[in-house]
């Protein structure tokens, strides 16, 4: 990680929310999930947190590093509809090591739709697929191939 991620660093995304990220299609296996209102769902929104987080750390990194989610504490307070634009702002407010915390909010154009917490560990893409592609092996699971640097 460069020195250069510092409390402050801030990304902004937006995006047009499809009908495939509504709730029903958050788990299409669970019928009790394809019975309810076709809104963005919360697992997606979460996924859009995350995604700003990762722009803003994104020119901070080094080749080699990436950063998995460790954390999360957002509420999902409004329901947006399909064709409505979704626009996250994600704010560093800590950087502890390898630790990284955001500040994120979620707002639909109308209103605010989740706000909350998010928390990131850098990572060396190698030592962390070897650590779980060592767990695979011990759980008869199939490995998983190795991760591409972004941006970095």
């Amino acid at each position: 990680m460069k020195a250069t991620l510092q409390p402050g660093a801030k990304a902004q995304l937006v995006f047009t929310v499809p009908p495939e990220k509504t709730v029903p299609n958050l788990y299409p296996e669970s019928p009790d999930f394809r019975a309810m209102p076709g809104v963005f769902a919360t697992g997606f929104m979460v996924g859009l947190m995350e995604w700003a987080c990762l722009e803003a750390m994104k020119p901070h990194l080094d080749a080699g590093e990436g950063s998995l989610g460790i954390h999360i504490n957002v509420s999902h307070s409004a329901a947006t509809v399909p064709g409505q634009t979704v626009t996250v702002d994600a704010e560093c407010t800590s950087v502890a090591g390898r630790r990284v915390a955001f500040k994120v909010t979620a707002h639909d154009g109308v209103e605010v739709i989740g706000a909350g917490s998010h928390e990131r560990m850098i990572v060396p893409w190698d030592r962390f697929v070897g650590r779980v592609n060592e767990k695979a092996k011990r759980a008869g699971a199939a490995p998983i191939a190795a991760v591409e640097s972004v941006g970095a």
